[in-house]
């Protein structure tokens, strides 16, 4: 996707529209977001799931501290437990202070790959739900998001995280500057507004609703737990990487007969990287074809080829958040609307 067809801007702030979502575990009149941030405010960086090192975070530390942030580094950061940032006592550890640390303001996870599943029972969100702050990421840390929505109604921001910061900004493209910049556009409280150019394959329509979603395998691996969430009257997305179509096509079955596309508002469909089928076990089905074989049966808008994922153009999501979403024929918008 180039650039001119997906555009983040500011919308006017008296732009508010009600929505009529509502959740299984929080209401959604009660719905929190965090305070927006300020220079000299302070991100704690740390890694709950894959090992980094201190020099791969460099370019983002570097990026963070030229927005005006303090920066806070997690004692995960460089710690190492084979493919984990740490041991699960580790990362839990180090992720809870961050959660509880008053002087933080935010919490940038480093990196995605697996591991927030394993802590994410032990933590504890008491001192955290009084005075939420934003956690930010994506991968892996959709687990967060899931549970943050399904428990508290508190808002997250789902984007890129400190190993996709540039290691020479001057170097780097236009689309990777600017999904970069979009998480500080989402930091300081600014209104997003993304413009998608149209996939022939869309399901046109206009909706609005809660934002939820993230990586497509994560939240089926969370289905029945209590980080499940509830899709009902919302806006979802997802993404994923490194998936054979088949494998695809049995997690939007689990979707499906989970009761998550029933009663959507919306479907936006992201990046997806596909493995390349076996020679001789092709699936036959494209990821359109898997998608609207599923939502058939509903009336609500679908949009391809929506700039969130592992790619370059992974843009920063409100989750949480209420948003409007209109798919024309000729023009796709999603506006963030409170």
């Amino acid at each position: 996707m180039k650039r001119k067809d997906f555009l983040s801007t500011l919308l006017p702030l008296g732009a508010v529209l009600a929505a009529s979502a509502s959740t299984k575990n929080v209401n959604i009149e009660n719905a929190k977001i965090p305070p927006y941030l300020k220079k000299g405010d302070t991100i704690g960086i740390s890694s709950p799931a894959g090992y980094i090192t201190l020099q791969e975070i460099e370019p983002a530390i570097l990026k963070l501290k030229e927005w005006g942030f303090n920066i806070k580094i997690g004692t995960t950061i460089g710690k190492r437990d084979f493919t984990f940032g740490g041991t699960d006592a580790e990362r839990l550890a180090d992720f809870q202070q961050m959660l509880d640390d008053e002087k933080v303001s935010c919490i940038l996870c480093a990196r995605g790959g697996y591991g927030f599943i394993r802590i994410i029972d032990s933590l504890h969100f008491k001192k955290f739900t009084k005075k939420p702050k934003w956690i930010i990421g994506f991968s892996d840390i959709t687990v967060l998001h899931s549970h943050l929505n399904a428990n508290f109604g508190i808002a997250s921001i789902h984007s890129k995280m400190c190993n996709s910061f540039p290691d020479d900004w001057a170097k780097a493209d236009d689309v990777q500057k600017e999904s970069i910049e979009s998480i500080k556009k989402c930091l300081v409280g600014e209104k997003m507004k993304y413009t998608i150019t149209p996939n022939a394959k869309n399901k046109t329509g206009i909706a609005y609703g809660e934002l939820v979603g993230g990586n497509l395998k994560t939240i089926e691996s969370l289905s029945g737990s209590k980080s499940d969430i509830d899709t009902t009257g919302k806006i979802l997305f997802v993404e994923d990487t490194g998936e054979y179509l088949y494998s695809l096509d049995r997690m939007f079955w689990n979707l499906k007969r989970s009761g998550k596309l029933n009663k959507l508002s919306a479907l936006l469909i992201g990046g997806f990287k596909i493995k390349k089928d076996d020679v001789g076990e092709e699936f036959g089905k494209s990821i359109e074809e898997i998608v609207l074989e599923k939502v058939a049966a509903y009336n609500y808008p679908v949009c391809f080829d929506f700039a969130v994922g592992h790619q370059k153009n992974n843009f920063a999501l409100k989750c949480g958040v209420q948003h409007k979403l209109s798919v024309h024929l000729n023009e796709c918008m999603l506006i963030e609307v409170k």
